[in-house]
């Protein structure tokens, strides 16, 4: 008789899977990078500040080098030069800085003594012509118990330090200046050990990109600085005419601004003379606004076109738009490195881009079957 089969074994547990090796590393690399990346991060927002500082002392760079190499023509030792040019910019800033220092703390003084008088003639003028009463009695309060007065003589008092505060900054931005004069003192020794490095191929392209970038920043530098002389010139004959006070101060205010500061330059140098001007008398605060106004008009579709044509042609619409990118991406220091900046890349692309013969007779076809289709 057969023996019956052995009783088969109960079944055991699943033994415990692991995950493939590849699986586990791919993750640890993964993490790893991450980690890395997000130290990156870190480090790159630490330095952003330095990489500004190095972007600005490069741009200046640009702009110092023309007159640099002119004084050196001249035979002018390099560092020399350099020096000489940034001490003249230096003694410009400064001069710049105490005069308008200066002017506000006489207008801030001027209108603490005059208050009394303005806000009296403010009530007989609410007084006649809408029937309101004694409009500005919270403020003569606060000036017959001496604290309005005091603030506005403080006031006056921190813009009489003006300058000084200038020449503080103008030592803070000290590392810019230290960039940049090495930068345009040791320019040739600069090139010289960036091409070393390159094969004679790329070499040729490197210099003409930083000749590009060179000629578009002196050429905007020169723009700018001609269009201010004709500004600050045109608005001091105006003032004067108007009899406002410190017309000259305003005029280099107003020559210097609407240049410097891109896109809203223009209001901001018009407001402080409008402003004086309303203070001083309502009138020539009028016919300052209408001055600036029309000169406006003739500096954007006379002058301007004409100077930039020859020192950094740049399209309008490209302007606006690079001053936009530039003040998202770096601030008020992008807003103002944008237009040298985009007119160096528009002659980069234009110098590198193939150019093709225009088919006319497309043109013509493509305006015909929009002529039927309208």
């Amino acid at each position: 008789m057969a023996e019956p089969d052995p009783t088969p074994d109960a079944p055991t547990p699943d033994a415990p899977t692991y995950p493939p090796q590849w699986l586990v590393r791919s993750i640890l690399l993964f993490l790893g990078g991450l980690a890395a990346l997000w130290y990156l991060q870190g480090v790159l927002e630490s330095l952003r500040s330095l990489f500004i500082i190095l972007l600005v002392a490069l741009f200046l760079s640009f702009a110092m080098e023309p007159a640099v190499n002119a004084l050196e023509r001249w035979n002018i030792r390099r560092g020399l030069g350099t020096a000489l040019v940034f001490l003249t910019l230096f003694a410009g800033l400064g001069g710049f800085g105490f005069a308008m220092g200066s002017l506000l703390s006489e207008q801030v003084i001027e209108l603490s003594d005059n208050l009394p008088g303005y806000l009296e003639s403010i009530d007989e003028f609410l007084a006649d012509n809408l029937g309101i009463d004694n409009a500005t009695a919270d403020v003569r309060a606060s000036w017959d118990s001496g604290a309005l007065a005091e603030r506005l003589s403080g006031f006056a008092d921190d813009l009489a330090k003006f300058g000084a505060t200038v020449a503080n900054v103008l030592f803070q931005v000290f590392t810019i200046g230290l960039f940049a004069f090495y930068l345009v003192a040791e320019g040739p020794k600069l090139r010289r050990t960036v091409c070393s490095l390159l094969p004679q191929e790329r070499q040729r392209s490197v210099l003409e990109v930083w000749d590009v970038a060179i000629a578009k920043t002196g050429g905007y530098i020169v723009s700018r600085g001609i269009l201010a002389v004709i500004a600050a010139v045109v608005h001091w004959a105006a003032f004067e005419i108007i009899d406002l006070p410190s017309g000259l101060a305003l005029a280099i205010w107003v020559g210097v601004i609407s240049q410097v500061v891109p896109v809203v330059g223009t209001y901001l140098a018009g407001a402080l003379p409008v402003l004086i001007g309303l203070i001083d008398e309502p009138a020539s605060g009028l016919w300052v606004l209408i001055v600036i106004a029309v000169y406006q008009q003739v500096e954007n579709y006379l002058l301007a076109p004409r100077i930039t044509s020859q020192t950094m042609a740049i399209h309008p619409a490209v302007a606006f738009g690079a001053v936009i990118a530039g003040a998202a991406l770096l601030g008020v220091v992008g807003a103002m490195l944008a237009l040298p900046a985009a007119a160096t890349l528009q002659a980069i692309i234009s110098a590198a881009a193939e150019r093709h013969e225009v088919a006319e007779h497309l043109l013509e076809a493509s305006r015909e079957r929009r002529k039927l289709k309208g």
